[in-house]
């Protein structure tokens, strides 16, 4: 992967647009400690799988007991190992339920470390913001706001604890584009599970369209900011995969086009996992297709086998704000930190006086 020393990647610490071509190894992952949350089943269960046989101890954390235990069981008679896999019953909308898979991630590691948290636990549950019901009623019913408690909430509270624990790893070290992926054993990493829908809308499904866009927003903050902690921030946003989470009248609507493959988003995923030199990049996974860059850089459908094409699942969404939109983010912090410099110590002793004054005298503050 090509790295730069100086600029913009240097001072957010986010590489730049991945090259698919460069390879990557499976084993990277062996021996760290991985949670997947929602990983009992769909691609959650691929991303076990694949982690797991390529040597990592993976803590899966489903509210499905009867199959995150099935999995946890399959995975250590097939590897061989009772370390591989392990589960533990989590309801990400419940904070005590999330604190409490990973301290049993904590004391189930062999290092005391956690390295890797996919939030991968996501719904799509009925989504009918706009359709009120009985128009005659004297008022309407409120919304199903399951799949923002799920896919909004879960994702906050699993971050905010990625955040706590990470930086904690025994043995690890600072995210660095420079780092040696095949000598790297311990690591820093979230990764965030969005969605097509993160970047587009979805017709009739307006509250899972807004929980991905927020997915998306959190990981292009977190991103800018993740060195300070020395985590990795990297995201998957999968097409219509062709699993569970989609209904029946979702595939007839994309009846004559093209879904995507589990195995297409486990193997976008464990790219982001295994090589510790990406940082801060998405990537969407859609049908594999064939394509042929032209002169003005866009990409056509063309025949396989066509002379300079090549068969692709990945894509990397905003590849271009590595050098735009998250320079907007440096110029920002740079000048707010100026700001703070050029106040200095009287600056932040008259803000604590003031927020003293408010919470202590109660003057001050905005009355409006």
């Amino acid at each position: 992967m090509a790295t730069s020393s100086k600029g913009l990647s240097a001072y957010i610490k986010q590489s730049p647009p991945l090259d698919f071509s460069i390879p990557y190894d499976d084993t990277w992952v062996k021996d760290r400690i991985i949670i997947v949350t929602g990983g009992a089943s769909g691609f959650g269960a691929g991303f076990v799988r694949r982690w797991a046989t390529n040597g990592a101890t993976v803590i899966i954390g489903d509210v499905n007991v009867g199959k995150g235990d099935a999995l946890a069981r399959a995975i250590r008679k097939e590897t061989g190992r009772e370390s591989a896999a392990h589960f533990v019953h989590c309801d990400v909308t419940d904070w005590p339920s999330q604190v409490n898979l990973f301290k049993e991630a904590v004391r189930l590691s062999p290092h005391g470390g956690i390295d890797t948290v996919v939030a991968n636990a996501g719904i799509q549950a009925v989504d009918r913001l706009q359709e009120p019901g009985d128009l005659s009623a004297a008022e309407p019913q409120p919304p199903n706001l399951a799949t923002m408690d799920v896919n909004v909430t879960g994702v906050l509270y699993t971050s905010h604890l990625a955040y706590y624990w990470l930086p904690k790893n025994p043995g690890s070290k600072p995210c660095n584009m420079e780092s040696v992926p095949d000598k790297q054993t311990r690591d820093r990493s979230l990764v965030l599970v969005g969605s097509m829908a993160s970047l587009a809308p979805i017709a009739a499904a307006p509250l899972y369209g807004t929980s991905k866009h927020a997915v998306l927003g959190l990981f292009r903050s977190l991103r800018c900011t993740s060195h300070m902690e020395g985590i990795r921030t990297n995201m998957v946003l999968p097409y219509f995969i062709d699993t569970a989470i989609v209904p029946p009248v979702a595939k007839l609507l994309l009846a004559g086009g093209a879904m995507g493959k589990v195995e297409d988003v486990v193997e976008a995923a464990t790219r982001l996992v295994a090589d510790t030199r990406i940082l801060g990049r998405g990537i969407v996974v859609g049908p594999k297709v064939t394509v042929k860059q032209d002169e003005t850089g866009e990409f056509k459908l063309v025949a396989k086998g066509t002379e300079g094409s090549t068969d692709t699942a990945l894509w990397e969404p905003y590849a271009d704000d590595w050098e735009e939109v998250d320079a907007f983010d440096r110029r920002v912090v740079k000048l707010l930190n100026a700001v703070e410099q050029a106040r200095g110590w009287i600056g932040w002793a008259t803000d604590i006086l003031k927020l003293a004054g408010e919470h202590i005298f109660g003057f001050g503050g905005d009355r409006t």
